[in-house]
């Protein structure tokens, strides 16, 4: 859409030659002869820039830059003045005009002083919204949820958010973790300062200590310069660790001194560093079974836990899933799509392994692919369709296995989910272990309890 300019001149001949140039540089241009005409087609076109003449008969320029404010602080105003009254241009930019340019002035002095003011007017418009966001997101708008499982999360989380205690989040991949955690960080005092987030599982084990704590220049071969490390580049902000269930175990007590003395001392240095730095943490795996195991100290869970928070995944809260749907079409600008009753009831019931996550992507490809503005049973992935909530009672129970009434042993159902992942992953350990969503130690471990053995390749 072109920018509309509104020029207020009482000479109609300057009058024509600025409406000339304004729209052969591409803008919508409305012009007014005076004063009282101007501000009455102010109201009807809601320009973004008025160009006023300061000396006019009746209402003057100076009274049109006042009206003008009063009707719309943020429209941004120009004055014209004639040569040697500069003194009247500084007396209008006191009283809230952009700028100011005299006459006689040429084409390309007109559409530079026009451009930048509608820049300017631009990057103020952006810097409203996201101020609006921002606001939204202390308000704890962006956090979407009324079930009984998620009003109790939302209640600590508010509680917790402006105070110095470090929380533990888990819960599913795909439940929001990280949402939690920047929530957390935005309605805290340290919401001016940054959020830092690190994910242990996705840096190899010999790198992660440097990503942490930074290293000095020497420190190792490839270490060319000193490296700031997460931690101090989160100084008097917040650090989130996502998947902190994934650090190496001899990584972990310097992450456990760094949160007890606030100090960290970078690979191959000789200096602590000082620092002021919150941690909320979040992992997906079952800390205390992998402290039970060895591979989790205690100390550092209890350290990261002081406030725990569980996120309970979508399938247990099903309620929550109609107000999702309706967030993610307005997040992806399409408020005016609905869906029918069979569709709603088949996304309500699916079991939606992926959770959160898994619900935003379907329902962007949803939008992308739909063919009306009403999504129909039809337009849904066939894996939805066929295990959703039309006919089957185990998607309606949260669960993703039948079991048989007599009973069945939970070791032997434990054996043939790790079978299945391997076999589907043709096992491959690593992509087994992500496919159940746990570390590849644990990974090794249940197949050495269960005693399953490779096949020998021919």
């Amino acid at each position: 859409m072109r920018p509309k300019i509104l020029i207020i001149d009482d000479d109609t001949s300057l009058r024509r030659v600025l409406e000339y140039n304004l729209q052969e540089a591409g803008y919508a241009v409305a012009t007014a002869s005076s004063g009282e005409d101007g501000l009455a087609l102010f109201d009807e076109v809601s320009p973004a820039l008025v160009i006023t003449d300061m000396k006019m008969p009746g209402m003057d320029g100076m009274q049109v830059l006042k009206a003008v404010k009063e009707r719309s602080p943020e429209t941004l105003v120009i004055v014209i003045t004639a040569f040697g009254t500069v003194d009247i241009a500084v007396e209008a930019m006191k009283a809230g005009a952009y700028d100011y340019i005299t006459k006689p002035f040429n084409r390309d002095e007109l559409r530079l002083t026009v451009a930048k003011a509608l820049q300017f007017s631009g990057l103020t418009v952006e810097n409203k919204r996201l101020k609006d966001e921002l606001s939204d997101r202390s308000d704890f708008r962006s956090l979407v949820g009324s079930s009984e499982a998620m009003e109790k999360v939302f209640g600590i989380v508010r509680k917790v958010a402006d105070t110095e205690a470090s929380v533990l989040i888990t819960g599913e991949s795909g439940t929001g973790k990280e949402l939690i955690a920047r929530s957390i960080h935005a309605n805290s005092g340290r919401r001016d300062s940054p959020f830092v987030a690190i994910n242990c599982a996705a840096i190899p084990r010999d790198l992660l200590e440097s990503e942490l704590f930074g290293h000095v220049k020497g420190a190792f071969t490839g270490a060319v310069k000193d490296k700031t490390g997460k931690f101090a580049l989160a100084d008097g902000g917040t650090l989130f660790l996502d998947e902190v269930g994934e650090l190496p175990l001899e990584l972990q007590p310097k992450l456990l001194r760094a949160l007890q003395e606030r100090t960290v001392e970078p690979v191959g240095g000789t200096k602590e560093l000082k620092l002021d730095v919150r941690v909320v943490a979040a992992t997906n795996l079952d800390i205390e079974q992998a402290i039970t195991e060895g591979v989790f100290r205690e100390d550092l869970y209890y350290r990261l836990a002081v406030i725990p928070v569980h996120l309970p995944p979508l399938r247990q809260r099903r309620d929550d899933i109609p107000p999702l749907l309706r967030h993610f079409c307005l997040k992806h600008g399409a408020g005016k799509v609905t869906f029918d009753k069979q569709s709603l009831e088949t996304l309500t019931g699916y079991a939606w392994p992926g959770n959160v996550r898994e619900l935003e992507n379907t329902v962007e490809r949803l939008l992308i692919l739909r063919n009306a503005d009403t999504i129909s049973f039809d337009d849904l992935p066939d894996k939805i369709r066929n295990n959703g909530a039309a006919t089957g009672t185990a998607a309606h129970s949260g669960s993703v296995v039948n079991l048989p009434d007599e009973g069945y042993s939970l070791e032997q159902l434990e054996r043939e989910v790790v079978m299945q992942a391997l076999e589907r992953n043709r096992w491959n350990q690593a992509a087994a272990a992500r496919f159940l969503r746990i570390p590849r130690h644990t990974l090794i471990y249940r197949m050495e309890k269960y005693e399953i053995v490779p096949p020998e390749k021919d």
